[in-house]
């Protein structure tokens, strides 16, 4: 089986233990990812068991409107059985690949996790209506995403899948002692944390409300960057918490480990807004795999993903935030139940092992379905 994968995703490191697993299971692997997407170069450019192609992009950065130049003769060149597309229905990438793939016979899938029913203007619309009537079948990232397409009249077989899993063996327990005194000045202190993108619908104001209202003692990590830096510096300001909190910026991915098991709990506080949900929240199962208790908020799919292995509180609700963040910090017994949970959640649910494994039998049952 020779498939052709198509990720932007994949110019992060971390990301690339799923590729690695997939091609261990008898596939000949290709990967084609941006020779640069915005301002990131790619981590990972080299492979033994798969191969990497660099390709340029027009308009890097820029989801759903980017294209790859060069990808018509890498595709007529490898050949592919499968294309794999991890990109939306409604990209402008999409299109250009399941064009270059129809033509070629080529047998194509994609990936979403768009979980709110949305009309598109055009041409967006009709993007997402031709890949509904050429693409073999689909990967969604959530359950919601799959009924999005269901109501928007796709019939095919939809696959439920998340994008990615983690590495166990990146993402564990370790000590970070040395780190939590270079960020705090001491190793003692109990450290609340955040890590993603700072914009608003993350909801890190609730979690900068509901931190001011702890005990002093308490810590805030706050990892990550975005447009929304400068408001949380006000607000850290005007809640009197920027002596005890920490802002480090964009972290290395594979930092990220470290800068988790700095944390006695981490909150994905994120809102809900009328073209926007949290679709998975892959921080959580990376904090979870670390030992790191989490708490979330019930905006999209953040109740499922955590399961039995951290607390849920009501999304913007500063109060309810406190009292969840106040349990994890003053009863160490629950703390330890939700540090072994979310351990065993991740190994039974979340590992690129076994997201591997499930993406592998859908490029069976396209194969199975060529003649269909």
């Amino acid at each position: 089986m020779r498939v052709l994968m198509i990720s932007k995703a994949l110019v992060v490191g971390a990301y690339h233990k799923k590729i690695s697993e997939l091609a261990n299971l008898e596939i000949e692997l290709h990967l084609v990812i941006p020779t640069t997407w915005g301002r990131q170069k790619p981590e990972v450019t080299e492979a033994s068991n798969y191969t990497i192609h660099l390709l340029p992009i027009c308009f890097t950065g820029k989801n759903h409107f980017h294209f790859y130049q060069g990808l018509k003769s890498l595709i007529a060149s490898i050949n592919p059985d499968i294309i794999h597309i991890d990109e939306e229905p409604f990209s402008i990438v999409t299109y250009q690949v399941m064009r270059i793939a129809k033509r070629k016979n080529i047998r194509t899938l994609y990936f979403t996790w768009q979980n709110i029913k949305k009309k598109y203007p055009f041409p967006f619309s009709a993007l997402e209506q031709y890949a509904f009537n050429n693409v073999h079948t689909a990967i969604a990232g959530n359950q919601e995403a799959s009924d999005v397409m269901v109501e928007k009249g796709f019939s095919k077989k939809i696959f439920i899948i998340p994008q990615f899993g983690v590495d166990p063996q990146i993402y564990s327990k370790r000590d970070a002692s040395s780190l939590k005194v270079q960020l705090f000045g001491a190793s003692n202190v109990q450290v609340i944390g955040y890590a993603g993108r700072f914009v608003e619908e993350k909801g890190i104001q609730t979690l900068l409300r509901a931190f001011s209202k702890l005990d002093r003692t308490a810590r805030l990590l706050l990892i990550g960057s975005g447009p929304y830096k400068k408001k949380i510096l006000e607000t850290s300001g005007i809640l009197n918490i920027t002596d005890r909190m920490q802002m480090p910026g964009d972290v290395p991915s594979d930092r990220i480990p470290l800068y988790l098991n700095c944390l006695d709990c981490l909150v994905l506080p994120s809102l809900t807004r009328p073209n926007w949900k949290e679709q998975f929240g892959r921080v959580l199962i990376e904090a979870m795999s670390c030992g790191v208790p989490v708490i979330g908020s019930d905006s999209g799919e953040i109740p499922n993903v955590i399961g039995d292995a951290g607390l849920i509180f009501n999304e913007g609700d500063t109060d309810d935030l406190r009292n969840k963040m106040e349990i994890i910090m003053n009863d160490p017994i629950m703390k330890e139940q939700f540090r072994k949970r979310g351990c065993s959640r991740v190994i039974e649910h979340f590992t690129q092992k076994q997201i591997a494994e499930q993406t592998l039998k859908v490029y069976e049952y396209i194969l199975q379905r060529r003649n269909v």
